[in-house]
């Protein structure tokens, strides 16, 4: 009986000692820094141009903050008019580091798209008249979530046949964050075309820890998440993002930003839609493709860092 016990007390040692070592390991896990070879308290920021492809305004800014800016990120939405050209820039200059911003909606009044793997009556994605539905709540009220998965892996499979070798995927308005069933198609096409997908982590723990449940460690890149909000008037965008430079904190921040110029051909795509409107991107547009945020990034000892870096993190060359 002693020896019985003796062996007992053996084996739950032996588990305690593996149970510590395994929360110290955790604990001392590199980060996404250390990773990089940089050091453990650096703050890493993705200046992140979202809707490239949604109009020629827009990928014009765009594209000039890619190159002439402080702008080192950003994403395409695959199912606009758009989209070919900036597929045929990137072709250009696949050093750029795009991903793709998967798209459910269509929320402008007058330029609408549809869906790349359905049409005609009846498909979930899309309304009566074959456009995608303008809001998140209809699509969740619509949408099944294997057409949501179908569309998602037919916005990629299109921009590979475009010759676009996307870095990361990010999900437009939101949408995939919607349902779980949606988040978890979110999550298998990254996995399946080995991209990391953008996940704001201190939001999700707070706000959705359901939708973290269903990550591997690691999956999640992004420490913080910040974007202008419609509450800040435009005015105040310069204050607001030299704020967000001048007080980040270490880990990895993205700071997503929409470009474009306050032009005939985006005031007619935003009528009526001030949020994210024409004058909003030309505000964007000005702020990050200035010297002086080049500048202020370098004083703040602010390491710019691409999604094409975390994804090395992420999924290693095999």
């Amino acid at each position: 009986m002693q020896t019985a016990i003796q062996g007992l007390y053996g084996i739950c040692m032996r588990l305690f000692i593996a149970a510590i070592c395994l929360i110290l390991g955790s604990a001392h896990a590199a980060t996404v820094a250390e990773r990089l070879g940089l050091p453990s308290d650096a703050k890493l920021l993705i200046v992140h141009a979202d809707d490239i492809g949604m109009s020629h305004s827009v990928n014009v800014a765009s594209f000039e903050g890619l190159t002439k800016g402080s702008v080192n990120s950003g994403s395409l939405m695959v199912p606009c008019a758009w989209f070919d050209e900036a597929a045929a820039r990137f072709r250009e200059q696949p050093e750029l580091d795009l991903g793709l911003h998967l798209t459910l909606t269509s929320e402008w009044k007058h330029y609408r798209w549809g869906s790349l793997s359905g049409h005609g009556p009846g498909y979930s994605l899309n309304n009566a008249t074959g456009y995608q539905y303008s809001s998140v709540s209809d699509v969740v009220r619509h949408a099944s979530p294997s057409d949501v998965k179908a569309e998602l892996i037919a916005q990629v499979e299109t921009a590979l046949a475009h010759g676009i070798q996307p870095t990361h995927l990010d999900s437009h308005m939101g949408t995939l964050f919607a349902t779980p069933e949606f988040f978890q198609a979110y999550v298998e096409v990254g996995r399946a075309y080995r991209l990391p997908i953008l996940i704001p982590k201190a939001r999700m723990m707070n706000e959705a820890p359901q939708l973290a449940d269903m990550l591997k460690p690691g999956e999640a890149l992004v420490d913080h998440l910040y974007m202008a909000d419609p509450r800040i008037p435009i005015r105040d965008f310069d204050t607001f993002y030299a704020g967000l430079i001048e007080n980040l904190q270490p880990g990895v921040t993205e700071i997503i930003i929409h470009l474009g110029f306050d032009d005939t051909e985006l005031n007619a795509i935003t009528v009526d839609h001030p949020d994210y409107g024409s004058a909003w991107r030309q505000a964007d547009t000005d702020f990050f493709t200035r010297p002086s945020t080049t500048a202020l990034l370098e004083k703040h000892e602010v390491h710019l860092v691409t999604w094409r870096e975390l994804g090395a993190v992420l999924y290693p060359p095999e």
